[in-house]
């Protein structure tokens, strides 16, 4: 069993490992860093690692009525209601939390200070068009399946609020609605898990016979002559550069400033989430973020510091390493199958929805298949589908819609989910 010092380093030090592994194995890289981060967490949740605790702890943790602290815990133990282990996994448990939701708080402003808002303006036309119907075609049946699955999957309106966060985002943004909303660990693993494996058939789909299929319905897209090299991204979308050259000390330095600006803006929203009832503190402090955030990267010194999206995936897969070791096996059960059927109607209801409005709107396949990926699958996947599609161009497109995506996706799914809440 491992102590609390030494967890701490793991959790740090494998989002490093598993950016090395990427950096050093195409495949790895294709394989991707937050799917290694999963796995890593899951292996060290059920390894023996951590303490195994009764379900009578169990059941304390996932009561959300029920504040536990260190005292009541104690007081637990001293009336012989829990073990002497129970109080060890209480400890870890009380770790992975605030490793949690510090590690998203920092990510998130990280991640948004490279947004270039006023260029989102001058790639117009038919890419804002694409993504407003690519929007219109997650939210259709994530709708759909809150109707149909509301009544066997607990806490329903958390879960669509979570899936329109990652379906117009991406992996930052399912983990702040999770964070947000209060989600429970399990509920949010089987989500992200179910939604990496449909994902891939996605992929699979669009990478090899998707074009030929959409090109029955939609037309083809037209060659504009824009030059690739002009695209700016800061992110670091576009590069296979490994993550220790943002160790570097002409990247080091001013990422340590942009991550005391992170901790100024992550101050300030949790001042004013405290201004709110307990229950709703977390959800404007991560919505407070986000907003921040973005008008900082309004700020052309902020949003010219290279590497700060490298920064914020660098605690993403923080979150997600600690994240998956929440995840106790002993929980996995057919239970949740609902949700397995909920993310695929969206994959495949969105799609379907998207090319019926695409054409109404004589939108060419190829803008169709970028915008899905970008919607659907995150930004990083869209240079390796277009290279699918021998079709360059695209990526403008691709890339402009996955970084809006990662802007308004928490807005759009705490509405939604709190909208769902009260009907």
């Amino acid at each position: 069993m491992i102590s609390l010092t030494g967890l701490v380093l793991l959790y740090l030090f494998i989002p490093l490992l598993i950016n090395y592994l990427c950096f050093k194995s195409a495949f790895l890289q294709k394989v991707g860093a937050v799917v290694l981060a999963y796995g890593f967490g899951l292996l060290i949740g059920n390894i023996g690692l951590i303490p195994e605790s009764s379900h009578t702890m169990l059941e304390l943790i996932t009561n959300k009525s029920i504040i536990l602290t260190n005292k009541y815990v104690q007081e637990l133990f001293a009336a012989a209601s829990i073990t002497e282990n129970d109080v060890r996994y209480f400890r870890v448990y009380h770790l992975q939390d605030l490793l949690t939701t510090l590690s998203i708080a920092i990510a998130l402003p990280l991640l948004l200070f490279s947004l270039d808002v006023k260029r989102w303006f001058k790639v117009a036309g038919k890419t804002f068009l694409s993504l407003f119907l690519g929007l219109i075609s997650v939210i259709i049946p994530i709708l759909t399946g809150f109707f149909l699955f509301k009544d066997q999957i607990q806490d329903a309106w958390k879960v669509a609020g979570m899936m329109t966060g990652v379906y117009s985002g991406g992996t930052p943004n399912l983990a702040s609605i999770q964070k947000a909303l209060d989600v429970d660990t399990l509920t949010y693993i089987l989500t992200h898990t179910y939604d990496l494996i449909i994902g891939v058939l996605f992929l699979l789909f669009v990478m090899t016979v998707g074009q030929k299929v959409l090109l029955r319905f939609l037309p083809a897209y037209k060659k504009t002559g824009i030059d690739l090299d002009e695209v700016e991204f800061n992110g670091g979308q576009l590069q296979s550069n490994s993550f220790f050259d943002a160790v570097k000390k002409k990247y080091l330095l001013p990422n340590l400033a942009a991550i005391g600006l992170t901790i100024v803006i992550v101050g300030v929203s949790a001042g004013i989430g405290m201004l709110f009832n307990q229950k709703s503190q977390m959800m404007i402090t991560i919505l407070g973020i986000t907003t921040f955030s973005i008008l900082a990267s309004l700020i052309k010194r902020v949003n010219k510091i290279e590497k700060t999206f490298d920064y914020g995936m660098y605690f993403i897969l923080i979150f997600s390493v600690v994240v998956a070791s929440m995840a106790d096996f002993r929980l996995f059960s057919t239970s949740h199958i609902q949700i397995f059927y909920w993310v695929a109607l969206v994959y495949a209801g969105s799609l379907i929805i998207h090319v019926m409005l695409a054409a109404l709107f004589k939108i060419d396949a190829d803008n169709v298949i970028i915008v899905s990926t970008a919607l659907t699958c995150s930004p990083p996947f869209v240079p390796v589908v277009a290279g699918a599609l021998h079709n360059r161009e695209i990526i403008i497109s691709g890339i402009t819609v996955g970084i809006i995506g990662y802007a308004i996706g928490n807005y759009l799914g705490v509405l939604l989910a709190q909208i769902l809440y009260y009907l």
